[in-house]
């Protein structure tokens, strides 16, 4: 049934962007079989998902051929002087494994050893096709929206003191150091998650099972639920809607893109200097190029969600998990990608999400169930504020901005407290009788 309702999904999306004269999910996912990749690292990461299900000595000999495919790909594309300009010049080979263990799924497998690696295959081509999925969204966003909802954004902000602005001051003053750093991290959330699934991931092998819940299913279901919220509220992000666009950041980014010039569309090249004033704020027009995925902020979802299935983990992970949240949280304020009220709005909206599919893996547990509402009403009361109320918020901050953050809280608290009490109990240490000792 999910594999049956992703296909169907992706050929409407597939339909959408061709009306656009684009290729859709689908055409970029075939073209990738030979031609460079946009991401080859994700797709060395898919790989390690489908790898979870085969034994040590059949995973060494797919990452070696993997290589292999990639190297002798190269020296093709080298031979013919045709270099990867738009993409990384490896990936392929992961690809062609990924494929390979479909393949072998049908002609070697049977019964349960089938059943699994199929799900292995699926499990890494669904991290693959929802980023293609994820870029389709994006394009339909500016295309289908050319109405945003930034100043209204901007506004509500106020109650939250407008951090993207001295943040964004701060990165800027660390010059090309600080702002790689940040993009590093900001670019390589899904091989975090990834490096995080793959541990919890660890026993698939040798039990020839998954578990009932890992990240990746809150990663992929926040991916797919997250844009459409992007078509009811759109927003560009502070850099574009009251900056320069991307150019701000190409004197100092080591791979950035070229983009098309956006101050033309903004309200004045205010950030991140001189926070919005205090007005009546409005619709304004964009272009129909800059995606309007602000609301709600997504890698805030994304890099909570690897915080909490990092705690189950040893040490180093623990660490590394809190770092990338940090990280994120810096990166998409500072480089002026979101608002402070987008990233409230997307930790409630990945825990209302992480608390639904927890609740169903226990039958619908109905504290579950109360937690996943009271997130999803906090979630809509955050939207309808926002909108509606922004004016308000940016007059008395003192009021609205604790009441912004009561209400994340309320959430957090919840959960917090809900899933420690799903945690299984210890069993007590049988106390002994005391026995009389013989004189």
């Amino acid at each position: 049934m999910v594999g049956v309702a992703s296909l169907g999904f992706m050929i409407a999306l597939e339909i959408a962007a061709r009306h656009y004269g684009l290729p859709g999910p689908m055409t970029n996912q075939v073209r990738e079989v030979v031609f460079a990749p946009k991401s080859g690292g994700l797709l060395y990461a898919s790989m390690a998902l489908t790898l979870v299900v085969l034994p040590w000595r059949q995973r060494f000999v797919a990452v070696g051929a993997a290589v292999g495919i990639d190297v002798v790909i190269f020296l093709v594309r080298w031979a013919a002087d045709a270099r990867a300009t738009d993409g990384h010049p490896f990936g392929n080979g992961a690809l062609w494994v990924i494929l390979g263990c479909a393949v072998m799924a049908f002609t070697r497998r049977t019964g349960q050893d089938r059943v699994l690696l199929l799900k292995g295959v699926g499990l890494g081509l669904l991290l693959v096709v929802g980023r293609k999925t994820g870029d389709t969204w994006l394009l339909i966003t500016s295309k289908t929206r050319p109405m945003v909802l930034d100043q209204y954004m901007a506004t509500a902000d106020h109650a939250l003191g407008n951090l993207s602005w001295p943040l964004g001051r701060l990165v800027t003053a660390t010059g090309p150091l600080g702002f790689n750093l940040l993009d590093f991290v900001y670019g390589q959330l899904a091989v975090a998650a990834v490096v995080v699934a793959l541990y919890q991931l660890r026993n698939v092998a040798a039990e020839g099972r998954f578990p009932g819940h890992h990240l990746v299913r809150t990663f992929l279901l926040v991916g797919l639920l997250g844009p459409a919220v992007y078509m009811l509220f759109p927003v560009v992000g502070p850099v574009f809607a009251f900056g320069t666009g991307a150019q701000h950041w190409q004197g100092v980014s080591a791979w950035a893109d070229s983009a098309p010039a956006s101050v033309q569309w903004a309200v004045g090249d205010l950030w991140p200097r001189t926070p919005p004033p205090i007005g009546a704020p409005q619709a304004m027009g964009f272009d129909e190029i800059t995606p309007r995925n602000c609301m709600p902020s997504l890698h805030t979802a994304w890099a909570v969600t690897i915080f909490i299935h990092s705690r189950r983990g040893p040490r180093f992970l623990r660490f590394a998990g809190t770092f990338w949240l940090i990280a994120t949280l810096a990166a998409t304020l500072g480089f002026g990608y979101h608002y402070g009220a987008d990233l409230v709005a997307g930790v409630v909206f990945v825990l209302t999400i992480e608390a639904a599919l927890r609740a169903y893996d226990r039958g619908w547990d109905r504290s579950g169930i109360r937690l996943a509402a009271h997130g999803a009403t906090v979630f809509a009361a955050l939207l309808v504020s926002y909108r509606f109320l922004s004016p308000e918020m940016a007059r008395y901050p003192w009021i609205y901005g604790p009441l912004v953050l009561l209400a994340m809280a309320s959430v957090v608290h919840g959960y917090v407290r809900t899933t420690t009490a799903w945690e299984p109990k210890p069993a007590p240490t049988p106390q002994l009788d005391p026995q009389p000792e013989p004189a």
